[in-house]
């Protein structure tokens, strides 16, 4: 079996472009214990910028010549465990590929008339999974509590405003783009929603935090942050799930150091700030669906998804995923 696929061909600075990557075809080989997939769907997460750097990160980065990592949704078509069978559909991790070699044990079977299969990459995938551990388990909205959430029509934006809302607390999202903020009213059903590119959006963000900020989910940094900062309340939380802003980034921030600033606010307002990945709470993972199923069922938590057609335009979408171009969770139709 031949996939065509796409590696990492050069290290980007800055934005990462085309030439940054290498479109080959290989032989893919079965192993014991593994099982030939092909791709269906694969996403396209900000997470993915930070592998492509060798910098020191909480995972290895993607190798120069290795195929670019990404959650799939893929098919089985041979197996050498029982465990599996052709026609199967399985969440795994094969990657920017068409067919992919994964063992039998990383993989988990789906069913595929239990919800829409690319949900399971998205608000029943790890997004979803994260927003709903770093808001529950970090940020732990009180009834009448205000919760802000920054890229707030993306996936773990839109499932932590809407898990807030559920939980009792006044949901405030940030967006860019007058059509993402009437999103994030008319389809999400936030209680307030700001655009961050408007030129009074820190003033906007006062008018919609009246009572201050209880809790800030943070996707973004970077401007948006220096507006929040002064809205925390006392014993305010901050997940810090993605600094997205920062992530193509080739030279210090502009302007003065802000650090004492962010570390008087941290000590005089007893903030709690942090950081975590999603891996650390795999262990909620049988919580997580226990409870969103329903919540999907109910019409309590929605989602939105941009589905790319063609693996091709992988690049390309991941691009207008790093500026903020996709309306919800960003995925690649790679076959039927």
């Amino acid at each position: 079996m031949k996939s065509t696929r796409i590696v990492l061909a050069s290290r980007p600075i800055g934005m990462p472009e085309q030439e940054n990557f290498r479109t080959e075809t290989v032989e893919l080989e079965s192993q014991p214990g593994s099982a030939l997939l092909q791709t269906l769907y694969l996403s396209l997460d900000p997470y993915m910028r930070g592998r492509m750097s060798d910098l020191p990160s909480y995972a290895p980065p993607v190798e120069v010549g290795d195929v670019m990592c990404g959650g799939t949704v893929s098919r089985v078509l041979e197996s050498t465990d029982p465990a599996l069978q052709p026609d199967d559909i399985v969440l795994g991790y094969g990657g920017w590929q068409t067919h992919s070699v994964e063992p039998v044990a990383s993989l988990r079977k789906l069913d595929p008339d239990a919800a829409p299969l690319t949900t399971a990459l998205g608000v029943l995938g790890m997004p979803g999974l994260t927003a709903y551990t770093g808001l529950l388990t970090i940020g732990q909205p009180k009834p009448g509590e205000t919760v802000v959430v920054a890229a707030a029509t993306g996936p773990v934006g839109a499932t932590v405003g809407q898990i807030a809302k559920i939980k009792g607390a006044r949901a405030v999202g940030i967006a860019g783009g007058p059509e993402k903020v009437a999103l994030l009213r008319e389809h999400f059903g936030f209680d307030a929603a700001i655009d961050h590119r408007a030129p009074d959006f820190a003033e906007q963000l006062a008018a919609a935090t009246p009572d201050g900020i209880d809790v800030y989910f943070e996707n973004v940094g970077g401007p948006v942050f220096d507006a929040v900062l002064p809205r925390l309340n006392q014993f305010a939380r901050i997940p810090v799930c993605g600094l997205i802003a920062n992530y193509n980034a080739t030279d210090l921030p502009p302007g003065p150091d802000r650090v004492p600033l962010l570390m008087s606010n941290i000590l005089r307002k007893s903030l709690t700030v942090r950081g975590y990945i999603m891996t650390e709470f795999v262990d909620q993972a049988g919580a997580f669906y226990a409870d969103a199923v329903p919540w999907i069922a109910e019409g309590k938590l929605k989602y939105l998804e941009d589905v790319v057609e063609g693996l091709d335009h992988a690049v390309e979408a991941f691009q207008g995923l790093l500026t903020g171009k996709n309306l919800g969770k960003l995925v690649i139709k790679v076959s039927d």
